[in-house]
């Protein structure tokens, strides 16, 4: 009876090491260009480096990654953020609930020819954004600064 399990063992070790190997790479033709993925709504487009992780800047204001934060490649491969310190790459990222970037896709180009909000700048700004007050240009002597709960006087 052994010398039956031994032989099954070892006609399957023979079969096993005779099968013709797997193919792993797909060659694709000359001007083929792959589907671009499918981002979240949320998703935004921006300029991403790695300064020192988990610090980076986005659109060069500075920002943090969260602790599990995913990065992709172009191929959808995962990529620490180490191996993009100081590189500017074009990405689209979402945000989680605290304002840590939480997930980055490094785009294609054929991704960043895709309308995604983010990368335009505007020249519209909010009535809120203008200061209409006074400001102090770090030169008005202390004396001379507005004061809390006192009116203004005319310049």
């Amino acid at each position: 009876m052994n010398r039956c399990a031994l032989a099954l063992a070892f006609s399957l070790c023979a079969a096993a090491w005779s099968a013709p190997p797997a193919l792993a790479q797909v060659t694709l033709p000359a001007g083929f260009e792959p589907v671009p993925r499918v981002f979240p709504q949320t998703a935004r487009r921006g300029t991403l480096v790695v300064v020192a992780p988990p610090e980076i800047t986005l659109d060069g204001r500075p920002a943090r990654l969260s602790p599990g934060v995913r990065i992709r490649d172009p191929k959808n491969r995962l990529v620490l953020s180490g191996t993009l310190i100081g590189q500017e790459v074009l990405v689209n990222y979402v945000r989680d609930p605290l304002g840590l970037v939480h997930e980055v896709w490094i785009i294609t180009e054929a991704e960043a020819r895709l309308r995604r909000p983010g990368a335009e700048t505007t020249n519209v700004t909010a009535e809120s954004d203008q200061n209409t007050g006074p400001r102090d240009d770090g030169r008005t002597p202390f004396n001379q600064l507005p004061r809390f709960g006192q009116p203004q006087a005319p310049r």
